[in-house]
């Protein structure tokens, strides 16, 4: 059964970077694409970043574009979100899920039907 686990957020500062990992077990991570969510209370929950299980197609929340870089060591059964020059919009729980896909393929939402518990990310003076 796949597990996920994401580890590396923080309280940070404006202008700040952090460096998300999503690790899974139990399965091979290199046939699910993978999706990061931000949730913040109050605001739902969304789709932050997409990567396709080759690592070749990724797509971005506008907000972050120019920001935030998706990544994988499929290796290492791990997916990174690498987030720079962060703003305090930024701010919320951080999840990864993940879905069996092709190598190339971003579905529509990027959402499977297992999570990991989320990582806090909070951007503050």
């Amino acid at each position: 059964q796949l597990q996920l686990v994401e580890s590396g957020g923080a309280l940070v500062e404006p202008g700040g970077s952090l460096r998300l990992s999503c690790v899974a077990s139990g399965v091979t991570l290199d046939r699910y694409t993978v999706g990061w969510f931000r949730q913040v209370p109050g605001k739902g929950r969304f789709e932050v970043s997409c990567i396709s299980s080759g690592g070749s197609h990724s797509r971005y929340l506008d907000s972050v574009k120019g920001r935030f870089t998706v990544s994988r060591d499929n290796a290492k059964n791990t997916v990174y979100l690498q987030m720079n020059d962060l703003m305090p919009e930024d701010t919320g729980v951080y999840s990864c899920t993940a879905r069996p896909g092709a190598s190339w393929w971003l579905p529509p939402v990027c959402m499977g039907d297992d999570w990991g518990q989320g990582t806090q990310v909070t951007v503050s003076t």
